[in-house]
């Protein structure tokens, strides 16, 4: 499966990415120029000189701008080190408060933390399973680039498609003049026309020209609107999930106001429904409406954040336009760390927003299986013998699980998008809400993507966003803490 955004997501042909963008640039870019200057049957005849300049020098700002999409490092993050070498903890360093908010106020949402990584996760930041680290404001993982559309990488990225594009446009404009002239000499004799060879090449050129001026173009708007509303492919993931739960909150509100449904299930589950919300059922509705997307503070700010300067003639220069940097000197405050909001929220770092069907199922004692492998693992009765029978138990399990799950990511099945509908308990393996008995569900947008799709890690995010409470509500000082120990026993 390819997608137009972020690209074939088959594995093992990450190798033959680059080669195949390089070698696609060249013949457009090289063998157009030869087929026009070749053949002087090739109406109107061979390129003039501001032709030729001009699409060269396009070309050389789409080289220059794709080597550094490629080759600039997408950030990571660094943490300061104790005198012994390792983490810093609350008693040696300075500033141990590696608070990744906007605010003080931030500190009273609990800190989100990589187990990958062993270190505190800042906000808008995600694990990316190609790069194995975290990665500052990641968009997606880019195959055509090898590394990930971040912070520090989306300028370069955005003049790489801008410059793309234009040359794109430009050899079409160039095709298209040649295919008119072509069209108004139907009628004469074939010998006086171009040869074959040159009808086959110009034809081969203008397929790809259009082909790949189609994916980019639609590339290049879905980036320029991340842009100009300071998003990332990522985020917009969030905000229509986030719009999927409250479009479902409002047709279970509907269903409630309903007299004439005497549907069985429905009210069934209109009764589950009620038992979930209970007396706090208002306030949490009404929180989850009020949360918005806080990043967006206005089309200039966007863009002027997202390109690392307010100055807009540097904005698209090829060379000396540069970008952000994640500043690494003073942890927890600064660039890539520090996210300005625009205050439409209550509190700071409210994004993403909770996710009801995970506190639904944590209300009932996690998602199905749960409960019954808590009660096995602290049976106080069990013999050494039993325990360990146990957990092996538990262990192959876990192990069918993970090569499932890998087996439906080779395969890019999207999963059961349960959030979005009822399914109903019809013996077919879901429980009343269409979950899955094995394993938790993996939702998808409109489009069918999934994190996985844009390289997160989603095995690390799914420990951030459903994370239970002796994970997630742990100070920050108890994190570093954490983090200090891993690493230490790593050492030894």
């Amino acid at each position: 499966m390819a997608s137009l955004k972020t690209g074939p997501s088959t594995r093992g042909l990450h190798v033959v990415y680059i080669p195949a963008v390089c070698v696609l640039i060249a013949f457009q870019a090289y063998y157009s120029q030869y087929l026009f200057n070749a053949d002087p049957d090739l109406a109107p005849g061979p390129l003039t000189r501001r032709q030729t300049i001009t699409f060269n020098a396009l070309l050389a700002c789409l080289w220059w701008t794709y080597y550094r999409a490629c080759t600039v490092n997408p950030g990571r993050y660094l943490f300061p080190a104790s005198p012994a070498g390792g983490p810093a903890d609350a008693a040696s360093d300075p500033d141990p408060d590696l608070r990744p908010t906007t605010t003080a106020n931030a500190a009273l949402r609990p800190a989100r933390w990589c187990k990958k990584c062993a270190a505190p996760k800042p906000l808008r930041a995600h694990h990316c399973r190609h790069c194995a680290r975290c990665i500052p404001k990641m968009d997606h993982h880019c195959p055509w680039t090898g590394t990930c559309v971040s912070m520090q990488t989306f300028p370069y990225f955005l003049r790489f498609l801008l410059y793309t594009n234009v040359a794109l446009w430009y050899l079409g404009a160039l095709l298209w003049r040649r295919i008119l002239a072509i069209w108004a000499d139907r009628h004469l004799p074939a010998y006086l026309g171009p040869s074959v060879g040159s009808l086959i090449g110009l034809t081969t050129l203008t397929l790809a020209n259009a082909g790949t001026s189609l994916a980019l173009g639609i590339l290049l708007y879905t980036t320029v609107k991340g842009w100009v509303f300071n998003s990332t492919m990522i985020e917009d993931w969030e905000v229509e999930r986030h719009e999927a739960v409250l479009a479902r909150i409002n047709n279970d509100d509907d269903d409630d106001d309903d007299d004439d449904d005497d549907d069985a299930g429905g009210a069934r589950r209109r009764g589950r429904d009620r038992d979930f919300w209970g007396d706090d059922g208002v306030a949490l509705r009404a929180t989850l409406e009020q949360i918005e997307y806080p990043y967006d503070l206005g089309f200039f700010a966007n863009m002027a954040q997202a390109m690392g300067t307010r100055n807009p003639l540097r904005w698209f220069l090829p060379v000396f336009g540069g970008g952000p940097a994640i500043n690494n000197d003073t942890p927890g405050k600064g660039s890539g760390w520090e996210w300005e909001e625009n205050g439409f929220n209550d509190l700071p770092g409210l994004w993403p927003p909770p996710d009801p069907e995970k506190m639904r199922q944590a209300r009932r004692g996690g998602w199905p299986g749960a409960a019954q492998a808590r009660e096995e693992r602290y049976d106080a009765y069990q013999t050494a013998e039993e325990v360990k029978a146990a957990f092996m138990k538990r262990q192959e399990e876990d192990l069918l699980r993970r090569r499932h799950v890998l087996a439906q990511q080779a395969n890019q099945r999207p999963g059961l998008i349960a959030e979005l509908e009822e399914l109903g308990d019809d013996g077919d393996g879901l429980d009343g809400e269409g979950y899955e008995q094995v394993s938790r569900p993996l939702w998808t947008n409109s489009d069918g993507d999934r994190l996985w799709d844009y390289g997160v890690d989603e095995d690390v995010e799914e420990e951030v966003i459903s994370a239970s409470v002796d994970d997630e509500d742990v100070p920050l000082a108890e994190l570093i803490r954490r983090r200090k120990v891993l690493t230490r026993e790593e050492d030894g």
